[in-house]
C-alpha cells in the first residue's frame, strides 16, 4: 500500500463522525447555508466548523423588490443555531487540512470528521500592504475593528489606503484625527462608482452641508480629472460625537454598518481634515530612523516632526503618521483547502463554482468571498464579494445541496438574474443596480444623470436604448421601477428625454 493510500485509510480511520452535510465558516455564507439545511432536511445530521465562538446571523431580513434585499447582520454565541435546529452540530475549532479522497476534514485540535457533501464558505482574508508591520493595521473583523478603534483614541493622524467600502466609511466616521487618503484611482469609490457620484460625494468631507439645488435633467456630464499626484483637502467644522452601539462579528468579515458599533474618535478635540491623495499608491514604509537614513524625502510641511511610521507614495510624497490602515480588498480564503486536493482556481484565486454551487471536486461546494462564479452569467450580473451576495449564494448552494441528496431538479436562483445591492456611504442610501458602472459594455452605453446638490444622484445606463444599470443616491424611490425597466429591457428610447425629469412620476408613467 503506497504512503499516500495508508494517510487516506489513517484519515478514515480516526473519523469521529460522519456527517451528512457538514459547512466550514460561520459568516454570512456559512450560516446562511447551514439554516437552509437544516430546516429543509430536518432529519439529517449537520455540522458547522466554525473558528470562533459566535457566528453572524441575518436579521431584520426585507425583500425590498424583485432582487433588491436589506437586512442587519447579527453577531450571536453559535449556541443560539444548535437550540435553533436540533439537528445541528458547531465545532469549535479553524480547519487544517481537507482530504477530499477520503470526504474528511482535519481540525487544528486534531479530530476527523467525515461528510457525504461539503460547503466551503471560509470568506476572505484582507491583502494587506505588508506583512507583520505593527504600524499597517488591516480591518476584517471584529477584534481587528476594536484594535483600530484603540489605536485611534490616541492618533492624530492616521493614513488610509484603498478605495473600497471599508475606506470610503473610515474616512467618512474617523472624527478628532487627520487622515490622509491614498486612493490609487482618478476618483474615489472608484469600485461603486463613477466620476459623477464622487462629486456629489465628495464635497460631505467637509461638514458644511450644501445648499439645496433646484433638480437638472440632462442627458450628458462631464466632469473634472484628477491629476497623477494631486490632492485635495476637506475640513469639517463641527463638534464632535460619537457612535451609538452596535453588533459586530469576531472571526469572519464585518458586517454592514460596522462602524456604528464603535466610537472612532480621534486624539485631537478638534475638526475632522481629510486630503485625498489621488492616482497613487504605496511606495515604500518606514519608521522614523528609516526616515533620517534615507535619501532626502519629499515632507509635507506640517509632516515635519516625529511619528512612529512614514509611507511615501507613488507620487513622491511622504507622510508621517501615528499607523497605517490597509483597505485594499480582501482576497479569496482558499487556505487550508488546496494542499494534497485537485480544485480548479479562477484567476482572482477563488474556487471555481458552477451553477449549482459545486467545485471541481465531488461533492464539495463553496458559497461567499471564498468562490468565483464560473457558469455563463446573465447579462445583468456580476459576482462583486458583498454581504448580498454571500447570503444569497450561501442560501441558494443549501438548496443545491439538499436538492442533490434528494435526487431534485434545481434550477439556477432568480437573485442571480440582477445585480443588485443597497448600502449606505456618507450616510446617503446607495443602490446599484445591473451594470451600475457600464461593467462590459465599451462604448455601447449613453449615460443619463439627474443630481441634485447635495440630496440626490441618479444615473442609468442605456445601452441600445435599453436600461441595462443604475446608481440611486439618496432616497429616490426608484429602485423598483428601474429595475423592472432592466428586467424586461423596454425599448426607452421613445420616453428618453423624460426618463429623469424630476417633474414626472416615473413610477406612475411605467405604471
Amino acid at each position: 500500500m503506497s504512503l499516500a493510500l495508508q494517510y487516506l485509510k489513517k484519515m478514515s480511520d480516526k473519523k469521529e463522525k460522519t456527517f451528512k452535510f457538514l459547512i466550514v465558516g460561520g459568516g454570512i455564507a456559512g450560516v446562511t447555508c447551514v439554516e437552509q439545511l437544516s430546516s429543509q432536511i430536518q432529519s439529517a445530521d449537520v455540522a458547522l466548523i466554525t473558528a470562533g465562538p459566535h457566528i453572524k446571523a441575518v436579521t431584520n431580513y426585507k425583500q425590498v423588490s424583485k432582487t433588491l434585499e436589506e437586512f442587519d447582520v447579527e453577531e450571536q454565541p453559535s449556541s443560539v443555531l444548535e437550540e435553533k435546529f436540533p439537528n445541528l452540530t458547531v465545532i469549535h475549532s479553524a480547519v487544517k487540512a481537507l482530504h477530499t479522497q477520503s470526504h474528511s476534514v482535519e481540525t487544528a485540535d486534531g479530530r476527523v470528521f467525515g461528510y457525504e457533501k461539503l460547503c466551503i464558505c471560509s470568506g476572505g482574508r484582507p491583502k494587506l500592504l505588508t506583512q507583520d508591520n505593527p504600524y499597517v493595521l488591516g480591518i476584517r473583523d471584529t477584534d481587528s475593528a476594536q484594535e483600530f478603534q484603540k489605536r485611534l483614541s490616541s492618533a492624530k493622524r492616521i493614513v488610509v489606503v484603498g478605495n473600497g467600502g471599508i475606506a470610503l466609511e473610515l474616512v467618512y466616521e474617523v472624527e478628532g484625527c487627520e487622515v490622509i487618503w491614498a486612493v490609487k484611482d482618478k476618483a474615489i469609490g472608484n469600485t461603486f462608482f463613477d466620476a459623477g457620484a464622487a462629486q456629489f460625494l465628495v464635497p460631505l468631507l467637509d461638514a458644511v452641508k450644501p445648499e439645496r439645488a433646484v433638480p437638472c435633467k440632462r442627458t450628458r456630464y462631464t466632469t473634472e480629472e484628477t491629476a497623477v499626484g494631486s490632492s485635495h483637502t476637506f475640513t469639517a467644522d463641527r463638534n464632535l460625537r460619537g457612535c451609538g452601539s452596535g453588533p459586530t462579528e469576531s472571526g469572519s468579515a464585518l458586517g454592514p454598518d460596522w462602524h456604528e458599533g464603535i466610537v472612532l474618535q480621534g486624539a485631537e478635540q478638534v475638526s475632522r481634515r481629510v486630503s485625498v491623495e489621488y492616482q497613487c499608491e504605496v511606495e515604500k514604509i518606514f519608521t522614523s530612523e528609516e526616515l533620517l537614513s534615507s535619501p532626502r524625502q519629499t515632507l509635507r510641511t506640517d509632516t515635519v516632526g516625529t511619528w512612529p511610521v512614514y509611507i511615501q507614495l507613488t507620487n513622491g510624497k511622504t507622510f508621517g503618521c501615528d499607523f497605517i490602515v490597509s483597505a485594499t480588498g480582501v482576497v479569496p480564503n482558499t487556505e487550508p483547502f488546496l494542499h494534497g486536493n485537485n480544485f480548479a482556481l479562477a484567476d482572482d484565486g477563488g474556487l471555481q463554482v458552477d451553477d449549482h454551487m459545486m467545485t471541481s471536486e465531488p461533492d464539495v461546494y463553496a458559497a461567499g468571498d471564498v468562490c468565483t462564479a464560473c457558469w455563463e452569467h446573465s447579462p445583468m450580473w456580476q459576482q462583486m464579494r458583498l454581504w448580498t451576495q454571500a447570503r444569497q449564494m450561501g442560501w441558494y448552494a443549501g438548496r443545491c445541496m439538499a436538492a442533490h441528496v434528494l435526487s431534485e431538479l434545481i434550477e439556477l436562483d432568480f437573485c442571480f438574474e440582477l445585480f443588485s445591492h443597497i448600502t449606505k456611504f456618507f450616510n446617503y442610501k446607495v443602490v446599484l443596480l445591473g451594470k451600475f458602472n457600464g461593467q462590459g459594455l465599451g462604448p455601447d452605453q449613453e449615460l443619463l444623470v439627474r443630481c441634485t446638490k447635495g440630496v440626490e444622484y441618479v444615473k442609468v445606463v442605456l445601452s441600445g436604448g435599453r436600461m441595462v444599470g443604475a446608481v440611486l443616491i439618496g432616497d429616490t424611490d426608484l429602485e423598483e421601477t428601474f429595475e423592472n425597466l432592466i428586467l424586461n429591457q423596454m425599448d426607452l428610447t421613445p420616453y428618453r428625454d423624460e426618463l429623469l425629469n424630476p417633474n414626472i412620476d416615473i413610477e406612475d408613467y411605467f405604471d
